[in-house]
C-alpha cells in the first residue's frame, strides 16, 4: 500500500476503483450513546488538515519545526481568505445562506473547498504530490495564479495530474460543469497559456522530483499529443446523497446495492455527455464523492477554518 500522508482512507473509503471510475463515502459510527452517527468530525478534520500544505505546496520545503506548527497553521487558514471567493463564501454561509446549484458564478463556488478535498484524495489514494500551489502564488489582488483546481504530479509514473472539482447538491449538475471545464481547459491555446504560467514559478524551486522533465513537458515546443500522454485529469464531484439520511449502515447490503447503482448511473450520464474531439486522448478519472449533505459540509469546513484563523487574532 502507498503511503497516505494524511491518513484518511479509514474516513473517505474507497469502494470502487476502475482506471476511469473512482468512488468514495464517508460511512457512519457510533456515538456515546450507541446510537448510529455520520462521520462529519472526522471528515472534517481530515480535510482541515490539508489547509497547510494545500496553501504552500512543497515551495517552503516538506517539513514545519515544530515551534513553528501552530504559526503556520494559522498563516495557512490566514491565506485562504485573502482569496476573495474563499471569504465571500465564508460570509454567505456565516449568515444562514447557502451556494445554490444555479449559481453560474464557477468563481464564487471555489470558495466551498472543492480543490481541498481533490488535494486531499489525489495525495492519500493516488499517490500525487503538489507541483504548484496557486494560493502560494496569488497576486496582489487576491487572484489564483492559474486555472485549474490543483495541479500535481506522480513521480513515479512521471505524470501531470490536472484536476478540476465540484461540490453540488444535484451531482448531475456537477458532472455537467465539469464538462464545461473539459471543454475550457483543454484546447491548444488554453494549455499552452497555463503552462507557460506554471513553467514561470516552478523554475524557481529545486525541490521538485524530476524538475527538468516537468519543464520539457510544459515547454511550447512540446507537441499536444506527447503533453496528453503525460498528463492525467482528476475530475472530482462532491455532492449530497440521500442514502446516508435513508440508511445508518453503509455495510447494509441495500445501501451497498443502491449505491453501487447510483455510481453506475453517474458514470453514464457523464460519458454519454462528454463530447471533446480530444477525448479519446483525455485521460480522465472520475471521481465521486457522495456525502450526506454538501450544505452542512460546506458550513462546518469554513466554522473550523475560521476557528482557526482566529486564534491569531
Amino acid at each position: 500500500m502507498k503511503e497516505e500522508p494524511f491518513g484518511s482512507r479509514n474516513v473517505i473509503e474507497s469502494k470502487i476503483s476502475e482506471d476511469q471510475l473512482k468512488s468514495f463515502l464517508v460511512g457512519f459510527d457510533l456515538d456515546d450513546d450507541g446510537v448510529s452517527k455520520y462521520r462529519w468530525s472526522q471528515l472534517v478534520t481530515k480535510i482541515t488538515n490539508v489547509i497547510h500544505e494545500f496553501s504552500f505546496g512543497f515551495h517552503e520545503g516538506t517539513s514545519t519545526e515544530n515551534t513553528q506548527t501552530l504559526e503556520k497553521i494559522i498563516e495557512a487558514a490566514n491565506s485562504v481568505y485573502k482569496i476573495d471567493e474563499f471569504q465571500k463564501v465564508r460570509d454567505i454561509y456565516k449568515n444562514e445562506g447557502h451556494i445554490d446549484d444555479d449559481l453560474d458564478d464557477k468563481y464564487l463556488r471555489r470558495g466551498e473547498f472543492g480543490e481541498l478535498i481533490l488535494h486531499l484524495i489525489l495525495r492519500d489514494h493516488f499517490n500525487t504530490i503538489p507541483l504548484l500551489s496557486k494560493i502560494y502564488f496569488k497576486d496582489s489582488l487576491g487572484h489564483t495564479v492559474h486555472g485549474f483546481d490543483c495541479v500535481h504530479i506522480e513521480p513515479e509514473s512521471k505524470t501531470l495530474w490536472l484536476g478540476e472539482s465540484k461540490l453540488y447538491l444535484d451531482p448531475k449538475r456537477g458532472l455537467s460543469e465539469l464538462i464545461k471545464d473539459i471543454e475550457e481547459h483543454f484546447k491548444i491555446d488554453y494549455l499552452d497559456s497555463e503552462f507557460g504560467l506554471i513553467a514561470k514559478k516552478i523554475k524557481h524551486f529545486n525541490n521538485i522530483p524530476e524538475s527538468e522533465h516537468w519543464k520539457k513537458l510544459l515547454s511550447s515546443t512540446t507537441k499536444l499529443k506527447d503533453k496528453l500522454n503525460e498528463i492525467y485529469i482528476p475530475l472530482l464531484c462532491t455532492y449530497s446523497c440521500d442514502l446516508f439520511t435513508k440508511y445508518d449502515d453503509e455495510g447494509n447490503s441495500d445501501f451497498i446495492n443502491e449505491y453501487e447503482n447510483k455510481i453506475r448511473g453517474l458514470q453514464k450520464y457523464f460519458e454519454e455527455r462528454n463530447n471533446h474531439p480530444l477525448k479519446s486522448k483525455l485521460r480522465i478519472i472520475i471521481i465521486l464523492l457522495p456525502v450526506q449533505c454538501k450544505k452542512t459540509l460546506v458550513k462546518k469546513l469554513h466554522h473550523k477554518l475560521s476557528l482557526l484563523q482566529s486564534i491569531g487574532e
